[in-house]
């Protein structure tokens, strides 16, 4: 394959992205592997964008195309927030993000999260595939990582959870996705919305949990290559 081809290709956030509501609010969570073809951009890119003091939302797909959705949602529920004297709930960003994807699905390919909190309705989740659907869910799951994780969240998933169980179970399906998904990869960012305000963490690559045969975290390939051979086994 052409190196050159895959250098120039437009970056695409391969990824994993997800929102999850809590007893009380939200956790949003995602990777920070973004690819130009074949090729790793940028391995510690930050997919999660604050479009106001208490609505964030999760980008994947072409980072182009998702940035330029933020920005343009940013600034009209800046407008909205000066005209009404009040911040926008999380349902008007989500419907604002749902008119540009939907009005403009033949030019754009990207797959949106919103989450959120306000007084009205507390602690929510609304996602945006490619298309312009709007779906209110008490959990969403995007990005190409999230075909490995369905059956997990069907069975993790339950009502009611604290902020830290909420958490917990955003990091282990996003380190999940990252063991799996070739295109997901990196460290772990959450981001916690309730009435307190929003918090942001982060996990490292190298202290996330590993999955089944997935190798040790190393600094560089020639570790690898330096390594020492296995003994030979004797039969």
């Amino acid at each position: 394959m052409d190196l050159d081809m895959n250098v120039n290709a437009p970056h695409s956030m391969g990824t994993t992205i997800i929102g999850v509501t809590y007893n009380g609010g939200v956790v949003l969570g995602a990777d920070s592997r973004t690819s130009t073809g074949m090729y790793v951009a940028n391995r510690a890119s930050d997919k999660i964008t604050q479009l106001t003091d208490n609505v964030n939302v999760c980008r994947s797909g072409s980072a182009a195309d998702s940035q330029i959705v933020s920005d343009y949602v940013r600034y009209f529920l800046h407008q909205h927030t000066i005209q009404l004297g009040q911040p926008a709930t999380v349902k008007v960003a989500a419907n604002l993000i749902r008119l540009l994807s939907y009005n403009n699905k033949n030019m754009l390919q990207t797959g949106l999260i919103v989450g959120g909190w306000d007084k009205y309705e507390g602690g929510k989740i609304y996602g945006i595939p490619l298309g312009g659907t709007l779906i209110e869910q008490p959990f969403a799951i995007g990005g190409s990582g999230s075909s490995y994780l369905y059956g997990f969240f069907d069975q993790a998933w339950k009502e009611g959870m604290t902020k830290e169980e909420a958490e917990q179970l955003v990091v282990k399906a996003v380190s999940l996705a990252i063991a799996r998904d070739g295109a997901s990869g990196g460290v772990v960012r959450t981001v916690v919305i309730n009435s307190d305000g929003v918090t942001r963490n982060f996990y490292p690559g190298d202290k996330l949990q590993l999955w089944h045969d997935e190798l040790e975290p190393q600094h560089s390939l020639l570790d690898i290559l330096n390594a020492p051979s296995p003994e030979p086994m004797n039969i």
